[in-house]
């Protein structure tokens, strides 16, 4: 089933360039923190894959710098970790790996060394998204994506060690879901992964700690993960777009609203949805702010590629024709102008740093705004009707999370700008009105039409042609919502065309896979350094 929350996938809030390469690397940074036996003194990351071709343009050096010293994903500090770590005393280095096929495209190692000599290192993949997982701690392969309330104990490998960790688990009534003990030698060190079904307080991690040859107890805290959360009833349950629409049906609920009752019991709302509610009109709300500020102030991007460009197409540019209205008119028309302008908008402010909603990452973070309040500005639609527009674009974003990918380093440009085109297509179907049948028609037919779409970032950089990317995500968008409204459906059903984007992404080399290496960002133009932007003039 699809476990993740719908602000999983409408999140994080977070500083841009990258969900995967910014958000994520400090989501992992931040993990491996937690688990440090003691303050740190000096970090080393090392990075493999995507990580480490496009660190610098993607600011994944300085958002794990930025999750040892404890900053959120949307504290816009990030962008000075460099000079935070110096001032802290934090002593850090940034080591390349290159390529490795044995690990996950998005892959860093942290090797902590800690006050009074003790030394951890965690390894932790980027999953899309902001969505993390922690594949080894102490070099012992692990997978703990935060799923459930998760301990991790290192102690000596003696017999009775065990039994005593659980006996105090079963006094202080916890009960163990799974457990896991790895160890380096007979008699050496050892390491107990416990996952629970209880929150784990600081009392446990003392009384865990304080057990005969265990050297420390920690809780493996993942950001932005849910959690085991409240269990979600049947009815309110779905694996597959198919399953989707069977639980609408009996409900006699659309997808939206089926998707906010799943979110306010998952996460156990005690007044019903009100606080799920509360979440996802600040979801709105930097929506907003992201997708306008940047056509009245625009600002020049960290790799001096983006810049005012969305205000042009705002404007209408120096076409011949003259004027906003007479572009639009001759071609996009004046929604579809709005939704580019928008989509773009979103673009240059995560591109300077800003802050976001990744949907469902920042790379692809300008379509679902940029195209439903563009359409919901034209149609007069209210507040509740956007939010639930919202509810919906999350459901089929936890389809494709769970069944494909977001991530561009895993799945190409399809995989980010071919879900959000799907996500804002389907909402757009159901803000206008139409059957949860006929959204998902709007979603294959998206993810259709930007089938095989690769990742090539030029420079490393999520700016060209991401931005304009956005811009195809959100014409794709509105024509295919358009076409499933009047009646054009698509002849191949959504979990099949899913699992195509899944084939597809999965056939892609390496370097068409946001690795710099194939692509527009293999152009001698791009490789020279110098677009020909005018930055430096």
């Amino acid at each position: 089933m699809v476990t993740m929350s719908a602000f999983e996938v409408l999140g994080p809030i977070m500083v841009g360039p990258s969900s995967s390469h910014t958000a994520g690397a400090l989501r992992i940074a931040l993990v491996a923190r937690s688990l440090a036996p003691a303050p740190i003194e000096h970090v080393d990351f090392v990075l493999y894959n995507s990580f480490s071709r496009t660190h610098v343009g993607h600011g994944t050096d300085r958002a794990l710098v930025a999750g040892m010293l404890g900053l959120g994903p949307a504290d816009i500090r990030v962008r000075r970790s460099f000079e935070l770590a110096r001032d802290a005393g934090l002593g850090f280095s940034i080591t390349e790996g290159g390529r490795d096929e044995g690990l996950h495209p998005n892959t860093v190692e942290i090797r902590m060394t800690c006050e009074g000599g003790a030394s951890i290192s965690v390894t932790g993949e980027s999953l899309g998204g902001g969505r993390v997982r922690v594949s080894s701690i102490e070099g012992v392969p692990v997978s703990i994506a935060g799923d459930m309330p998760t301990i991790f104990v290192e102690h000596r490998d003696l017999p009775g060690v065990l039994a005593a960790l659980t006996r105090k688990l079963s006094t202080a009534n916890v009960n163990i879901a799974t457990m896991s003990t790895f160890r380096q030698e007979r008699g050496g060190r050892a390491y107990t992964v416990f996952e629970v079904d209880e929150p784990v307080g600081a009392r446990l991690l003392e009384l865990l700690g304080d057990t005969e040859n265990v050297e420390f107890a920690s809780q493996v805290n993942v950001p932005g993960a849910v959690g085991a959360g409240a269990p979600v009833e049947p009815g309110l349950s779905f694996a597959s777009g198919s399953q989707l629409l069977a639980a609408c049906g009996a409900r006699r609920l659309s997808i939206g609203e089926l998707m906010r009752a799943r979110e306010a019991e998952l996460a156990g709302d005690s007044d019903g949805p009100a606080s799920s509610d509360a979440a996802m009109a600040r979801v709105l709300e930097v929506m907003r702010s992201e997708t306008t500020e940047a056509l009245t102030k625009p600002k020049t991007s960290l790799g001096g590629l983006l810049g005012g460009q969305a205000a042009r197409v705002a404007e209408g540019g120096s076409a011949p024709c003259g004027g906003a209205s007479n572009l639009a008119g001759a071609l996009m028309g004046t929604a579809l102008t709005r939704a580019t302008a928008f989509a773009m908008a979103t673009l240059e402010r995560s591109a300077t740093m800003g802050v976001i909603v990744a949907a469902p990452t920042a790379g692809s973070s300008g379509v679902v705004p940029g195209a439903l309040l563009a359409c919901a500005e034209a149609a007069g639609a209210e507040d509740a009707a956007i939010r639930r527009a919202l509810w919906n674009a999350a459901a089929v974003g936890a389809l494709v999370s769970t069944n494909a990918t977001v991530a561009g380093a895993e799945g190409g440009c399809q995989a980010e700008v071919g879900t959000a085109s799907a996500m804002a297509a389907s909402a757009l179907v159901e803000l206008l009105g139409g059957t949860p049948a006929q959204c998902l028609d709007a979603a294959s037919l998206a993810i259709a039409n930007t089938l095989g779409l690769v990742c090539d970032p030029v420079g490393g950089m999520v700016e060209f042609p991401c931005q304009v990317r956005n811009a195809m995500g959100v014409a794709c968008a509105m024509s295919s919502a358009q076409l499933a409204l009047s009646g054009v459906g698509c002849p191949i059903p959504f979990d099949e065309v899913v699992d195509a984007m899944a084939t597809v992404g999965a056939a892609l080399p390496p370097a068409l896979r946001e690795t710099a290496e194939g692509g527009l960002a293999a152009t001698p133009t791009a490789r020279g350094g110098c677009p020909g932007c005018g930055a430096c003039a």
